[in-house]
C-alpha cells in the first residue's frame, strides 16, 4: 500500500513535470515570437540578407520552477538593466567526457572546499564531503581536470524558486560529462518542509534516480522543491553577495526562467582541502 508520504511525493513530482511542460511551450512560444521580430527587422534593414540566431536555450536536466507558462500581456519596451559583471578572461571551453565515474581519491573525512572565480565575483562553497563524498569526489576530479573553466552558468529562476544553474560546458543545459553520480543527502537536515534553503548547492538531474552529472544549482533564496536534487555544498557569505547581484540584473526571458542576463562564466573552478 502507498503510504501517504509516498502519495504526496508522487502528487509533488507530477506537478513539477505539468509545471515544466509549461515553461518549455512558453519558451517555444517566445523564441518563435523573436524569431519572427528578427526577421522582419532583417528585412526592413538589410533586405535579403538572412538571419541566423544561435545560443537558444534548451531544456535542463532537472525539473524546478513554478513560472505558469501563461502568456504575458504586451508591454512598453523597457531598458535592460547594466551588466554587473566583467568580461570573461581569455579561454575556451575543453570538450572533456569520460565513461565512467572517476575512481574515489579525496579523503572524505577531510574539509574541502570549492571556489568559483566568476565573472561577477568569487563564490565559495564549502563542500558537504562526508554526506556527499561520490559528488564531491567527482567536483574533485572535473575541477582538477580544468572541466568548469569558461563555462557559462546558463540558467537563472527568479519566479517559484530562486536559483542559479551552472556546470554544463555546452551552456545548453543538456551536457554532462558522460558519466553519472548516485543521489546522495537526500535527508540533509537542512532540507526541511521540501524547501533548499538560500545558500544551497545541489546537483541537477533528469528528475529519475541517479542521474546527476556535473550541473548544478545555487539557491539564492529560500526554494520549494522535493528533496530529490543532491546538497552537497553551502555558499559563502561573499559568494551570497555575488549570488543576489546576478538575480537581480535578472533573466532574459521575462518569464521568470531563462538565461541570466548578467555575463556570469566560470573563470575558474578549484577545489580545496583544508
Amino acid at each position: 500500500m502507498v503510504s501517504q508520504e509516498q502519495r504526496r511525493r508522487q502528487l509533488a513530482r507530477e506537478k513539477f513535470l505539468r509545471q515544466q511542460q509549461r515553461r518549455t511551450e512558453a519558451r517555444r512560444r517566445a523564441r518563435l515570437r523573436n524569431s519572427v521580430i528578427a526577421s522582419v527587422l532583417g528585412v526592413v534593414v538589410i533586405g535579403s540578407v538572412a538571419l541566423y540566431t544561435t545560443g537558444v536555450l534548451k531544456d535542463d536536466d532537472k525539473k524546478k520552477t513554478d513560472a505558469s507558462g501563461q502568456a504575458t500581456p504586451s508591454a512598453a519596451p523597457t531598458s535592460k538593466a547594466p551588466d554587473p559583471c566583467a568580461k570573461p578572461a581569455a579561454g575556451s571551453v575543453k570538450k572533456l567526457s569520460w565513461k565512467k565515474e572517476p575512481a574515489m581519491t579525496i579523503d572524505t573525512s577531510a574539509k574541502y572546499t570549492l571556489k568559483l572565480a566568476t565573472t561577477c565575483g568569487d563564490i565559495g562553497v564549502a563542500l558537504k564531503t562526508s554526506a556527499a563524498p561520490h559528488t564531491v569526489n567527482s567536483f574533485d576530479f572535473l575541477a582538477g581536470k580544468g572541466y568548469f573553466d569558461h563555462t557559462k552558468c546558463h540558467r537563472l529562476t527568479t519566479q517559484g524558486i530562486y536559483v542559479l544553474q551552472c556546470g554544463d560546458p555546452q551552456g545548453t543545459g543538456a551536457g554532462g560529462p558522460g558519466y553519472t553520480l548516485p543521489d546522495e543527502n537526500l535527508k540533509d537536515k537542512s532540507l526541511k518542509n521540501n524547501t533548499y534553503p538560500a545558500g544551497t548547492v545541489a546537483m541537477a538531474n533528469t528528475g529519475q534516480a541517479h542521474t546527476g552529472g556535473s550541473q548544478f544549482f545555487l539557491v539564492y533564496k529560500d526554494s520549494q522543491l522535493p528533496p530529490s536534487y543532491t546538497p552537497f555544498g553551502t555558499v559563502d557569505a561573499a559568494g551570497m553577495k555575488v549570488l543576489n547581484k546576478i538575480a537581480t540584473a535578472g533573466e532574459n526571458t521575462g518569464a521568470g526562467d531563462g538565461a541570466p542576463n548578467a555575463t556570469v562564466v566560470i573563470d575558474k573552478a578549484t577545489v580545496v582541502k583544508s
